[in-house]
């Protein structure tokens, strides 16, 4: 088998007529052209120049040949072209929404290493509690706690079950004990609010009447996050974070009807965007990943 450098000394030399000129194109010594031409013909066992004083002048095979020499040329160099504007394309702008409550405790080792990996992305995350529209191009991508997600033309996958419940800090526990009853957890202070995730949390307080045990509100969830860290008190968390969380303690078990999962979503105009493709599928590992562990 012929190595392509060897093809393009013939090309070089059948072109400029001599190994010296060829040389000079390629940028190598005269020495190494020859060598190649040679290499090639031991490698074709065809007899491509007449070697002359004034010159290589090519043979009725080596005329033969050159055509299609040069179509091989051709087909590499739009193969570069190709791969030169599919590496552009990669590069860029993506958008991300995702929960604060994420972006501040799962996502940055991740981002730090996509960002290692690759650079030519460059990241603008959007930390609002509310659910961004894809379809209209508020965001690029979309990392989404939800039973199931709607929306105009999403694509996507189900990362991990993310269920929510109660969780204080092991501080907490220490001082007061660790409640596991519906009479357990009345005895103890709630930590409320929440942004988004208010409207639920605040219904399954009501429907357990602990809904006067709350004693501070937050706007966010990282609020929720940052109380019950404090050892304030009570609160419901994702289980995906929380129980990664190495200073907290789940209180009660999941519901068995929570069905929330933690989505990775993007617009099906955008799925096949290399730029968006390359974050979707690094993100897709190292969640799956997390989620295992």
């Amino acid at each position: 088998m012929y190595d392509w450098n060897d093809l393009k000394a013939f090309l070089a030399v059948a072109e400029t007529g001599s190994t010296l000129s060829a040389a000079q194109t390629l940028r190598v010594s005269q020495t190494t052209v020859a060598r190649r031409i040679a290499a090639l013909e031991a490698a074709t066992g065809l007899n491509l120049f007449e070697r002359r004083q004034a010159g290589y002048a090519l043979t009725p095979v080596g005329e033969a040949m050159l055509a299609r020499a040069a179509d091989v040329r051709d087909a590499a160099e739009r193969f570069g072209e190709a791969a030169g504007a599919s590496s552009r394309d990669a590069g860029g702008t993506v958008s991300l929404t995702v929960m604060e409550i994420f972006a501040v405790t799962i996502l940055p080792p991740i981002l730090r290493d996509l960002r290692a990996a690759h650079p030519e992305i460059h990241l603008h995350l959007d930390t609002s509690d509310e659910p961004r529209d894809l379809a209209s191009g508020a965001a690029d991508i979309a990392i989404r706690s939800s039973k199931q997600p709607t929306g105009a033309g999403l694509v996507g996958r189900r990362i991990a079950d993310n269920p929510w419940t109660v969780y204080c800090s092991r501080d907490y526990a220490d001082r007061h004990g660790i409640p596991h009853t519906r009479d357990e957890l009345a005895a103890h202070p709630f930590i409320g609010g929440g942004g988004y995730v208010w409207e639920p949390y605040q219904a399954w307080l009501r429907h357990h009447r602990l809904e006067d045990s709350v004693v501070i509100r937050y706007d966010t969830s990282t609020g929720l996050l940052a109380g019950v860290r404090s050892g304030m008190g009570l609160t419901i968390l994702p289980a995906f974070l929380a129980d990664r969380e190495p200073n907290l303690v789940r209180c009660i078990p999941t519901m068995s009807d929570d069905r929330t999962g933690l989505w990775l979503l993007t617009h099906e105009r955008l799925r096949h965007v290399p730029r968006v493709r390359l974050v979707l599928d690094f993100l897709a590992a190292e969640l799956t990943k997390l989620g295992r562990e």
